[in-house]
Order: structure tokens, then C-alpha cells, then sequence
């Protein structure tokens, strides 16, 4: 089973935020060089989608609310949902906070005749616990038809792939269903008259193989015809693969410190290439001179290998950074491992803009640097409620909560004593 919770951050966001239930929302970086990490189905229907330019997506959908990230609510939320999946089996490989891999087989209660049942009893449960969080799943021998069933009857709904039926409902699916193959990689096939699946079973292995390289060539070939025997990997919820180095010197030249996370971007990526592995999450660790640690940490849309996407975003993660002092220590590392690879095998190295930026600060004061709409805040006189909106030394604050009915907004000065924030991870802008 490949479960895939439905719109997560802005589902999460419309949960909490009862004015914004049925209408649509966006978060991610709400800065002019940020970018969408979820839409919700009420903004995608505007032509907004992950990945894309949050300055596009406004001029798309300007009505939306355009939210920063609330990593703890997240995290929450994916924590009682893998809790749920982990009581189903003992094999549950989680890809991302908000999708999993499940071996129901592993399960000593599973029975193939009641597999809908039980896929419906633990969507059923997961709403429960979450509040009302939906998830869409596909059901499958394999984790590539899975993967791909998980998204036919998006949102909220199930798709099972009869064993023995998989290579006849991949065929007539444009080749971009198989992870790994985007718009520039489907380019290169159209090129040579491959536009869908059952078309890229045609060339041999060998033909594949000089179109796309060795390995690609040799895996595309393989998942093409359905042929997937990875296993659910129930370790890979806590695996990363990282780099640092504590210097001699403390370094404060920010060009020698990129210099640096190059050099760790190039081993990091050989490592998961060496190990099959991509991931979604790009950390920065820094070090300063007083030991005070901070980790900066980017979320991309799709798994990746890719050195040089790995390096450029991790330089961005240090562009925020004040290191005037010298750092003592850095460290990149890649976490939200998968065993493929799901951004594009040919797109351009040099593309920095998908990821969408989380900071984790430790020993965080409560009153933040900014105010940044959607986040949690706290006044003593009118309870708990979210920013709706900052600017020019005032916040406006909207007075609600997931257990409320939609609540009133009050504007107060940027710096009153008496308004809070709540300490949650934040999309950079």
C-alpha cells in the first residue's frame, strides 16, 4: 500500500484555521523568490501546483491565503498517522511526512479478500486521529504500481491494482507516470517517438541505455514492464546520509564556507548514488563560535541525487545566516531517503528554486524575528489565534483555533508586549 495524505500542509492549515475551510491556500515561501510547497485542490483548480513560483502563483490565484509553514503541526500529524500505518505492520518505509509505504502482507492478520476493508478502516482511523485529515491510497504487488495507483483516484479516494493486470493499466499511461522521467527527460523520449508507457517497452535495454545512460536506461527498462521487486524498507523513516567537518580555524568567508559545501554536496550525493538512495530533505548544520548550533533545512517536491541541486540549496540555506563571527562546524546532510529517484533524470543542474526552505533554531527565543502570516501567536487578553497579515509595525491577528467557529480579526502593534508566538518551523522567504 502507498499512502499519500491528501493537500497535507494546507489540509493541516485548513483544520486549524477555520475561516479558510473550502477556500483556497498555498504555502510555502511568501517572499518574492519563494516558492509553493502545497496548494490546496481549492487553489489547484487556479492552475497552482508545488514547485512553482509563489509570485506566479499569486498572480494565478490572488485570493488565496498564502501561509507559512507550521513544521509542528506537521509533524504532529504525520507522527499519528506512521503511528497508525506501524500498528497495520511492522513494515512501513515513510518517504516524506506525508506519504508511506505499506507491506500489508507483513501484517499476521492481512487476508487479500478483505483488502479494501482494511484500507478503509485505516483511512478511517487516520481521519479520526487527525482531525479530519484525508489520504488518498493505491494498493498493488509492487511499490511502483502502488505509488501510481495512490494517485488515480485523487483526493480521498483508493485505486487497487489486480495482481497480473499491471503491465496492461501502465501501458496506455503517458511515460511521465514512472517516477524519474519529467518534462526534460520526456522530451528526450518524445524525441524518438516514446510518449507512453506501453511505448518505452519497444526499445531493448541496450537502445535504453544509450538513450538515457546505464542506469537509468537499465531501471526505466524494468519499471516500464512493471518489473519492481524493491521492499518496504521499514528503517527508512529514521536513515540520512550526512557530512560535516569541525574546522581547526573558526571560517567566516562565506565564499570559502560554499567552497566547502561543495565539496560535501559532491560526497553526499556519491554516497546515496552508491546506495541507490535519493532524498527530499537538504539540512545545513552550522556551528558558531560561541557553539550555538543551527540547522536550516529545505524541503524539495521530489527525491534527488543530484550534486549540484544538493549544493545550491544548501548555499541558499547559508545566504540566511549571519556568520560574521565564524562558524566552527558545517554539515550537509539528505534525509526523506527513497530508493529512486522522482525529479527529473535530465533536468538542468542549475535549477534552485523547488525547494522550499524549513529553519529549526535551537534554544529559539518566543518573540520571533518576524511575524509571517499563518503562524501560531498567543495574546493574554483575547486567547490563541494565527497572524492573518504584517506589515509596517502592526499584526493582525485572526482569533481561532481548530475548535472554534471562524473568529475575529484585531490588529495590534508589531512589538505588544503581551502577543506571543508559538515556536514552529518556518518556510523561509
Amino acid at each position: 500500500m502507498h499512502l499519500d495524505l491528501d493537500a497535507f500542509f494546507a489540509s493541516v492549515e485548513q483544520r486549524d484555521k477555520p475561516s479558510l475551510r473550502g477556500k483556497p491556500v498555498i504555502v510555502g515561501g511568501i517572499g518574492p523568490r519563494g516558492v509553493v510547497a502545497t496548494a490546496s485542490y481549492e487553489a489547484r483548480v487556479h492552475g497552482v501546483r508545488s514547485a512553482m513560483r509563489t509570485a506566479e502563483a499569486r498572480a494565478r490565484c490572488p485570493h488565496a491565503a498564502f501561509l507559512g509553514g507550521r513544521f509542528d503541526a506537521y509533524r504532529e500529524a504525520s507522527r499519528l498517522v506512521m503511528e497508525r500505518l506501524q500498528q497495520e505492520s511492522d513494515l512501513v518505509e515513510p518517504l516524506s511526512l506525508d506519504e508511506a509505504f505499506v507491506d500489508l502482507a507483513a501484517s499476521p492478520d492481512f487476508d487479500s479478500a478483505s483488502v479494501l476493508d482494511t484500507v478503509e478502516r485505516i483511512r478511517a482511523d487516520i481521519a479520526a486521529a487527525t482531525g479530519g485529515l484525508t489520504a488518498s491510497v493505491g494498493v498493488a504487488s509492487s511499490k511502483l504500481m502502488a505509488k501510481i495507483a495512490s494517485e488515480v483516484n485523487k483526493p480521498d479516494g483508493v485505486f487497487v491494482v489486480e495482481p497480473g493486470t499491471e503491465a496492461d493499466i501502465l501501458g496506455p499511461m503517458q511515460a511521465t507516470a514512472i517516477p524519474g522521467i519529467g518534462p526534460a527527460t520526456a522530451e528526450r523520449l518524445r524525441r524518438v517517438g516514446i510518449l507512453t508507457v506501453a511505448d518505452l517497452r519497444s526499445p531493448g535495454v541496450d537502445e535504453l541505455v544509450r538513450l538515457l545512460g546505464q542506469s537509468s536506461g537499465r531501471s526505466l527498462h524494468r519499471l516500464a514492464r512493471a518489473d519492481d521487486d524493491r521492499p518496504v524498507m521499514a528503517s527508512r523513516e529514521t536513515k540520512s546520509v550526512s557530512v560535516e567537518d569541525t574546522f581547526e580555524q573558526d571560517i567566516s568567508d562565506r565564499l570559502q564556507l560554499e567552497s566547502i559545501i561543495e565539496r560535501m554536496a559532491r560526497s553526499v550525493s556519491g554516497r546515496l548514488r552508491k546506495n541507490g538512495l535519493s532524498g527530499r530533505t537538504i539540512t545545513l548544520k552550522m556551528r558558531h563560535h560561541d557553539f550555538e548550533t543551527h540547522t536550516r533545512s529545505s524541503t524539495l517536491p521530489h527525491p534527488t541525487d543530484n550534486a549540484r541541486l544538493l549544493a545550491t540549496t544548501a548555499r541558499r540555506l547559508l545566504d540566511g545566516e549571519d556568520i560574521s563571527n565564524g562558524l566552527r562546524l558545517l554539515g550537509v546532510g539528505v534525509s526523506g531517503l527513497a530508493d529512486w529517484v522522482q525529479d527529473d533524470l535530465f533536468a538542468a543542474d542549475d535549477d534552485e528554486d523547488h525547494a522550499t526552505d524549513e529553519e529549526v533554531v535551537e534554544s529559539a527565543p518566543e518573540r520571533p524575528a518576524r511575524w509571517y502570516p499563518g503562524m501560531d501567536v498567543h495574546h493574554g487578553d483575547h486567547g490563541d489565534g494565527w497572524v492573518w497579515g504584517a506589515g509596517l509595525g502592526r499584526v493582525a491577528v485572526r482569533f481561532e483555533t481548530r475548535w472554534t467557529p471562524p473568529g475575529p480579526i484585531h490588529t495590534f502593534r508589531a512589538d505588544d508586549p503581551v502577543l506571543a508566538a508559538g515556536h514552529t518551523g518556518t518556510f523561509d522567504a
